[in-house]
């Protein structure tokens, strides 16, 4: 599949779209005047729709074939950055107050929100494996959430706090986060205004139980049980695990770092300044602390731009496209170490870049004219309040080696709850709701001894009140 560069700026300039491997502009979306990390590419194996922002509003977009808006929703407040998932299930946006929101793309409902932060959220990712989320904000901090234990109210008034873990080691807004590899247990790097990047690792050590065996991939989560069922195996994931953080390096720069990338092997990390410098550092070396570049740091880029704001990686790590404020789109061959082409595309500052896989199917024609190809459904800004619970959860299917999207398409619960319910009730299953149930006889039982000595103490007083009496 071919790879495709897109870019956006924060002035209503529209989003381009260029050919990797040519140059040759594709199409022109519009309109778009989205923040840092406000432009998202949404759908498995290759881009189906652009969700980015526009004003108050979010703009969905049909990437590649259709340039104008399809879709129009309107959130509860203004919404900064986005992400989804590989499978393109769910979008996660983050608010201005600091709150976190989930949202199923194939009904639109608003699945979960929370407070994440004192203040905005400024960016978001997600863990190699799609299980942790990771937020930075305005205030500095850094936090990890499990997207499992967001939908455990019991889990998470048991351990007191929503977030796994937090890290405050910056003392100025957090410009940007990208996960490593090694699923859970995997290397955060993030950069802040305070010119300093950060090397955070995260570990977590689940309980998992296997029951029975299944042919298909999908997780789902009932009654304090998270379901994963993949390749043939089917496995319940208990929600008590153990799990720390830790500060692994701080790289310190010259200059404000807006932009961060990996290479696909952890070896190297890109930090785009806006001194309009790319600065190398190599992850696996010791401190070189007479190195004319600084500590770790191995080598730096002079570009011609205007200051890096943003930058994106190519699948074989031999390509870095990165944008500037001065309205251009450079891509960078990383072996040659020199810039093989400028893309021109707007007037105003380029504030995201990404690099995206044309899908290997064009729109049918009829579909297309009728704008009903999976056109997905407004953005709800409220959670359904009705029962207090949402009772349809996206499932993902098993990606078809052939993606064929004619045939993808989203997977409610209800369509599968025969099999999860025939889980649920395997040998494994009871046990763990029995213990569940134990957990909460316990509580109950603790609830009832003090209430019963709080009635104790009132009559002891109410008696001593009487025999006080002349």
């Amino acid at each position: 599949m071919e790879e495709l560069v897109i870019a956006s700026s924060p002035v209503d300039a529209g989003v381009g779209c260029w050919s990797l491997p040519s140059g040759a502009e594709k199409l022109r979306y519009g309109p778009c005047a989205a923040p840092r990390h406000g432009l998202l590419p949404v759908g498995g194996g290759g881009a189906r729709f652009l969700l980015s922002l526009f004003g108050s509003f979010l703009s969905i977009c049909f990437a590649l074939k259709q340039p104008q808006v399809a879709t129009k929703s309107f959130p509860a407040e203004p919404i900064g950055p986005l992400v989804s998932n590989s499978e393109g299930a769910y979008i996660i946006g983050g608010g201005s107050s600091g709150a976190i929101y989930l949202w199923e793309v194939a009904s639109g409902k608003l699945l979960n929100k929370w407070n994440a932060h004192l203040r905005a959220v400024t960016c978001l990712t997600l863990s190699d494996d799609e299980s942790l989320l990771i937020s930075g904000s305005e205030d500095g901090s850094i936090r990890v959430w499990s997207l499992m234990k967001m939908f455990d109210s019991m889990a998470a008034a048991e351990s007191g706090r929503l977030y796994i873990y937090s890290f405050s080691e910056h003392i100025f807004p957090v410009t940007d986060i990208v996960s490593g590899h090694g699923l859970c247990n995997s290397i955060v790097v993030s950069s802040s205004m305070d010119k300093t990047c950060k090397f955070n690792e995260h570990l977590i050590k689940p309980t998992w139980f296997v029951l029975s065996c299944y042919i298909s991939c999908f997780p789902y989560y009932s009654d304090h049980i998270y379901t994963y069922i993949s390749y043939g195996c089917c496995m319940h994931y208990r929600s008590g695990v153990y799990q720390r953080g830790r500060i692994l390096r701080s790289i310190s720069f010259p200059a404000i770092i807006d932009a961060i990338v990996i290479d696909s092997a952890e070896r190297t990390f890109y930090a785009g300044g806006r001194d309009s410098k790319i600065y190398i550092a190599a992850l696996n070396v010791e401190s070189n602390p007479h190195s004319s570049y600084g500590e770790y740091i191995i080598g730096t880029v002079n570009t011609d731009s205007k200051g890096i704001t943003s930058m994106a990686l190519s699948v074989d790590g031999t390509t870095l496209v990165f944008g500037s404020n001065d309205g251009t789109v450079r891509v960078w061959d990383i072996r040659r170490k020199e810039a093989t082409r400028v893309l021109k595309h707007a007037k105003g500052p380029v504030n995201n870049v990404l690099i995206v896989r044309e899908p290997l199917h064009s729109v049918p024609p009829a579909l297309s004219k009728r704008g009903s190809w999976l056109l997905p459904h407004s953005l709800s800004k409220y959670t359904d309040s009705t029962d207090g619970e949402v009772d349809t959860k996206a499932v993902i299917g098993h990606q078809r080696l052939c993606n064929d999207l004619l045939d993808s398409k989203y997977l409610s619960s209800q369509v599968l709850m025969s099999q999860i319910k025939e889980l649920q009730n395997s040998s494994g299953a009871a046990e763990l709701e029995l213990e569940r149930i134990k957990r909460e006889r316990e509580k109950l039982t603790q609830a009832v001894q003090q209430w019963k000595k709080l009635y104790q103490d009132l009559q002891n007083i109410v008696v001593d009140d009487l025999l006080s009496e002349p």
